[in-house]
């Protein structure tokens, strides 16, 4: 009890202490800023199909892409207002990917990772295609922003607010699941799935939940992006965007919330940080993954756990 509580304070703490960024970032900083926090969100909830129930997916950008598309059209086309398009995206993500999974999550190792491939690949293709409905290579604009009655979010500022309090609940929401016995039945399935089945649980039913979570959470994050943005196109979600969600979880540390929060903030970082070395920056970031994968297979957060206890036993 004395650890939870220690850590509710310390994510409140971090909570309250975030409120004061705008304060001390500029413009440009607190768009790249928003960036990071939205892809933490879709990061959380690849979480949920690869750090908890083992899924190779490749399909994150995809629904993201379905959670933008979904609110811009909705605000555009129909003329819906984002506090209602955006629920409608996030549930339309959430049953594309229960469609999708049913089928897919047969599939298992490297055979699922290439139909998830394809399901990225083929979002892309329609949408650059679609032209009627969704814009093709010329995308959407337009998209109203978020805005409250008298005091609109068009800005930056007033935005990184939204994403924030989006990105703590979600945060609460997928610590809530982690301990309850979907989440537990998650991790039961990624570390054995054929004990699991033979306990009288739905290994299938289990699979599809986390891969519906994992839409969902990416639909949320893509409705944001809409909004923020004000624009989509379809390479916005291409499948390089599928690797990078899943590099950011490896690096931050695969089946840890917080881990997945860390490594968005710092892959979306690092190509700012190092833009003076153009796109030489690549070799950096490839390097950095191969020596996380070798020496830190948990990610950077299994790091300052070993620091801990480290300064622990020293302290003794």
């Amino acid at each position: 009890m004395t650890g939870q509580r220690t850590v509710l304070l310390a994510a409140v703490a971090a909570f309250l202490l975030a409120l004061l960024l705008p304060v001390f970032v500029s413009g440009y900083g607190i768009r790249i800023l928003n960036l990071a926090l939205i892809s933490a969100i879709a990061v959380i909830g690849l979480n949920f199909a690869f750090g908890y129930a083992g899924l190779i997916t490749l399909a994150q950008a995809g629904f993201v892409g379905c959670g933008a598309y979904v609110t811009a059209i909705l605000s555009t086309k129909v003329g819906l207002t984002p506090f209602l398009s955006i629920p409608i995206a996030v549930v339309a993500a959430g049953a594309i990917g229960v469609v999708i999974g049913l089928p897919m999550l047969r599939l298992k190792g490297h055979y699922l990772a290439l139909a998830t491939l394809g399901f990225n690949v083929s979002f892309v293709i329609v949408a650059t295609n679609w032209k009627s409905v969704m814009g093709g290579t010329d995308g959407i604009s337009g998209i109203p922003p978020l805005a409250l009655p008298g005091f609109p979010l068009a800005t930056d500022h007033r935005y990184f607010y939204v994403v924030w309090l989006a990105l703590a609940a979600t945060t609460w929401c997928a610590w809530r699941i982690r301990n309850s016995h979907i989440g537990l039945a998650m991790i039961a399935v990624r570390d054995d799935e054929l004990a699991t089945g033979s306990s009288s649980v739905g290994v299938t039913r289990i699979k599809v939940q986390a891969f519906a979570l994992s839409a969902v959470y990416a639909g949320l994050a893509g409705a944001l992006f809409a909004h923020m943005t004000n624009f989509v196109a379809p390479d916005d979600f291409a499948l390089g965007h599928s690797i990078v969600y899943l590099s950011m979880l490896i690096i931050g540390g695969e089946g840890s919330i917080l881990g997945s929060i860390v490594g968005a903030v710092i892959v979306t970082y690092m190509p700012e940080l190092m833009r003076d070395l153009g796109t030489a920056y690549l070799i950096v970031f490839g390097a950095l993954m191969l020596l996380i994968l070798i020496f830190l297979p948990k990610g950077l957060l299994s790091l300052a756990a070993l620091v801990g206890r480290r300064l622990g036993l020293s302290g003794r």
